[in-house]
């Protein structure tokens, strides 16, 4: 057995109606001036007032800031970093996507330990400690929640930067699946295949472990299982609760095993053409998938209760079929990736870190075959 280090920064806090315990929670870590982080979208959705009032109701004095989009970058992680200076905050909160949570992270960093994001690209480069933090999904997707990375873009080269350290982990992540009913079909489509892509790389990387693989197989079991329950049954609070307890899994698999390839090919789509990362892993994954079977069909024999031989196309054509379920793009061709470009985005792939990690050797020349699989 692979020896592991597991030491979780986070309490889980998770079931119906769980933003109730979120003053509770506050008060017990000190919270005393606290920035919400959380994107316009959460913001009309009326999340952001149900968090405000219950802090607030607890005598916690708030601030919002909002001016970032789906895909954080530096600068509007400055921007954050400049407004909790200005109401001198001593905590934060994160509430929503993934990128509500990295930002709140990024700010994070900013905020204590000073400094540019580029200057926390890798991990454990934060020298003094961190403000209490609390993350809120309101999607069931990134898994930030149980992560101690913050992925923020670089405004100038749009790279990509893993930045990560255990002192920038939420104290508390809340899962409540109620705040999960008000995503539209789209993104609980986008989102809830990004979990699905978690729980099926992190059981195959070089880095996974008896742990990361309970978390891996617990998460695949519970949104396979619920995905187009989700989408079809949006009401459906247990439907919910799987895809969020799955999504939260799969975040703690990634602290502990790492990704691969499918998210070093789809990051230089997001980079380059703005592709929604859901999307560009459903376009990705079930190719990967195919052309890591050689060498990971025992893993995917595993998911899918077949025999090595055959587990890779099985595992393929079953996540085929739940991205069709929702709705997601099924080859790049049909979202406007020009083929001229596939040889300059496999160079991409080929730097991205999460490759490192990929059971397969993996390279640019690996990358172009995916990308030309999933022309």
């Amino acid at each position: 057995m692979e020896p592991f280090d597991f030491q979780p920064q986070t309490r889980v806090v998770f079931g119906k109606g769980a933003l109730t315990s979120l003053g509770t929670l506050a008060q017990e870590l000190g919270f005393r001036r606290t920035l919400i982080v959380s994107d316009p979208g959460v913001v009309r959705s009326g999340h952001f007032e149900s968090t405000n009032k219950e802090l607030r109701d607890s005598g916690i004095e708030t601030f919002g800031f909002h001016d970032f989009g789906e895909d954080p970058d530096t600068h509007m992680v400055e921007s954050g970093r400049d407004v909790a200076v200005k109401k001198e905050i001593d905590s934060l909160v994160g509430l929503g996507g993934g990128s509500s949570m990295d930002c709140a992270k990024g700010i994070n960093f900013l905020f204590t330990n000073g400094g540019s994001m580029k200057d926390y690209w890798g991990i454990g480069k934060a020298s003094k400690p961190m403000l209490p933090s609390i993350g809120i999904p309101t999607t069931a997707g990134t898994g930030s929640e149980a992560q101690s990375f913050a992925l923020i873009s670089d405004a100038e080269t749009h790279a990509k930067m893993a930045c990560g350290d255990l002192k920038a982990a939420f104290r508390v992540a809340l899962l409540d699946p109620e705040l999960t009913v008000s995503q539209p079909k789209r993104v609980t489509a986008a989102t809830g295949f990004d979990a699905i892509a978690h729980a099926v790389e992190t059981y195959v990387t070089r880095k996974r472990n008896q742990l990361s693989d309970t978390f891996s197989y617990q998460a695949w079991r519970l949104l396979e299982a619920n995905y187009e329950r989700a989408l079809s049954h949006p009401n459906d609070i247990e439907a919910r609760a799987a895809m969020q307890l799955g999504a939260y899994y799969a975040g703690v698999a990634i602290e502990n095993s790492m990704l691969g390839a499918t998210h070093a090919c789809a990051n230089p789509l997001t980079a380059r053409y703005g592709t929604v990362h859901g999307v560009a892993l459903a376009i990705l994954l079930p190719q990967v998938v195919r052309w890591n079977a050689k060498v990971a069909g025992f893993r995917y024999a595993e998911l899918v209760g077949s025999s090595e031989g055959d587990a890779g196309d099985k595992l393929a054509k079953s996540l085929e079929q739940l991205a069709a379920a929702g709705d997601l793009s099924a080859r790049l061709s049909s979202i406007g990736v020009p083929e001229g470009d596939l040889e300059m985005l496999a160079e991409e792939a080929a730097r991205q870190w999460t490759g490192s990690f990929n059971p397969r050797v993996f390279d640019a020349s690996g990358a172009l075959e995916v990308y030309r699989w999933a022309y």
